[in-house]
């Protein structure tokens, strides 16, 4: 009934005999070809989509700008064909003067009038502003928007957000703080366009070696695209970590 164990059944034999390796699986000509399709799309959209978006831009400009243009200074008016572009350099040449203008005293007693005429009406005043100051802020030569890359432990402990460095706190909000406050701004994905404004003590951030454009890459991309990861550098001052949660409630960053 039982069968009898020959020597040649015992596990050591076993183990000699050799390992039989499955062969990859067949990838099917259709399967290859959705791949191939797929990363067409990958490598043309980003250049199909700028080109667009280029066109559009210049299109727009072309339109509103050219018609503008005196008959007899047009060079649409001579050739039997329009020229692309037209509208974008005749803008460029046109903030070109209005800021060789501003430059000088005329041109700034100008602006000040200006400027007083619209501080007279109450909802202009404050529309107009805000948005001078914005584009002082984005255009400023002095400094960058976005100065370093931090981790911010946020919305609670344990949980890391990735924030830009806009300024060094200052005024009221860094006198009543007890220690130097940084202002950074908290992003939305995949729209960094809005966020959050923070003041947050310098000690609280985790700053990164990653750049400004590589750290909205990583916003924009939802977590996809990731920077390459800085080379060792010898002589570097270790940086501060991230510590592990403790019993589910997080814990603050320690210093290595």
């Amino acid at each position: 009934m039982f069968k009898k164990t020959n020597d040649a059944d015992t596990p050591g034999d076993d183990e000699k005999k050799p390992l039989l390796v499955e062969p990859a699986p067949k990838v099917s000509p259709l399967a290859r070809l959705r791949t191939y399709f797929l990363t067409g799309i990958v490598v043309t959209a980003p250049i199909a989509i700028t080109i667009y978006l280029t066109y559009v831009f210049v299109s727009f400009v072309d339109a509103n700008i050219t018609p503008l243009i005196p008959a007899r200074y047009n060079p649409e008016t001579y050739l039997p064909f329009s020229v692309p572009g037209l509208g974008v350099i005749i803008a460029a040449f046109a903030l070109i003067l209005i800021g060789f203008l501003t430059a000088n005293y005329l041109g700034r007693s100008l602006l000040t009038l200006g400027e007083r005429i619209v501080g007279r009406m109450p909802v202009v005043r404050t529309i107009y502003h805000a948005l001078k100051q914005i584009m002082e802020t984005v255009l400023a030569q002095s400094s960058t928007s976005f100065r370093d890359v931090v981790l911010l432990e946020y919305p609670r402990k344990g949980i890391w957000a990735l924030a830009f460095v806009t300024s060094q706190a200052r005024g009221e909000v860094n006198k009543l703080a007890e220690e130097d406050m940084i202002s950074i701004f908290l992003p939305t994905t995949p729209n960094p366009t809005s966020g959050f404004l923070l003041f947050v003590p310098k000690s609280d951030l985790i700053y990164l070696d990653m750049s400004v454009e590589e750290g909205v890459k990583l916003v924009i991309s939802a977590g996809m695209i990731w920077p390459e990861p800085p080379k060792p550098d010898a002589g570097e001052k270790e940086k501060k970590k991230i510590a592990p949660p403790k019993n589910g409630t997080g814990a603050k960053p320690k210093s290595a």
